[in-house]
């Protein structure tokens, strides 16, 4: 079964998208703040980060920059309310596999989660 954490400062997000998650398969956990993440990551396997760029604090492009610098092999899906074309190039530049903006279509997040998994086999 694939491991998905979600990163987002919104609980209320995490929590609908971790039920939606779990109930077709995947193991699913969810974090609020980038310390928290790599807490997380440091103890536990996982195949993909949901990453929301916005938050209060260490954003997603410092997230993406960690996850470069210490090495990592997970793949990163971005999933943010301010999805703009900039911050899209931004993002897969600094090693995010695939870029979504919220509010996400759940069909649209599965075909993603899916394709992005596939492109290690």
């Amino acid at each position: 079964m694939e491991s998905i954490l979600i990163l987002d400062d919104d609980e209320k997000l995490c929590e609908v998208l971790q039920e939606e998650l779990q109930e077709i398969g995947y193991d699913t956990s969810y974090v609020t703040n980038a310390d928290a993440a790599f807490e997380y990551i440091e103890k536990n396997q996982i195949d993909i980060l949901l990453l929301d760029l916005k938050m209060p604090g260490k954003d997603g492009f410092y997230v993406l920059k960690e996850i470069s610098r210490r090495g990592y092999q997970f793949k990163v899906i971005v999933l943010t309310a301010y999805a703009d074309v900039r911050s899209a190039i931004e993002a897969t530049r600094m090693g995010a596999s695939d870029f979504l903006s919220k509010p996400y279509d759940f069909d649209e997040l599965l075909i993603t989660i899916r394709k992005v998994l596939q492109k290690d086999l």
